[in-house]
């Protein structure tokens, strides 16, 4: 009988005193992050208009910025804003982003580019 006390008192402390750091991959922690990118890409999506015409001026030229950068950069506004309304549909299955930077402001400099590999977080 005095044993249940103790034990009471010992897995208490176990359990105050673990590391937490288990949580920082839980699903709610998951899923939170997958709805917020998902609000991201769809509120931001439209930056990659200037994101790309600046990418592509650095690589191609001033005109070609311009005139084909305009295009790329709807493009990949369409794609990143249909990647985010994915996420937030579907943020209840935790998985990893299908686009590259995971948020526009991340690499500016880097060109957004898009994976077909859907895998779990």
């Amino acid at each position: 009988m005095k044993r249940l006390p103790i034990f009471a008192v010992a897995l208490s402390m176990l359990l105050i005193f673990t590391s937490q750091s288990a949580l920082a991959d839980s699903y709610p922690a998951n899923v939170l992050g997958k709805l917020t990118n998902g609000v991201a890409n769809v509120t931001f999506g439209v930056v990659e208009i200037p994101k790309t015409i600046f990418i592509t001026s650095q690589s191609q030229g001033p005109a070609y910025g311009a005139t084909a950068g305009i295009l790329m950069g709807m493009m990949q506004m369409v794609g990143r804003t249909l990647n985010g309304v994915f996420d937030v549909a579907t943020f209840i299955v935790p998985t990893k982003p299908l686009v590259t930077p995971v948020y526009i402001w991340n690499d500016f400099c880097t060109e957004t580019s898009y994976s077909s590999d859907l895998q779990l977080r």
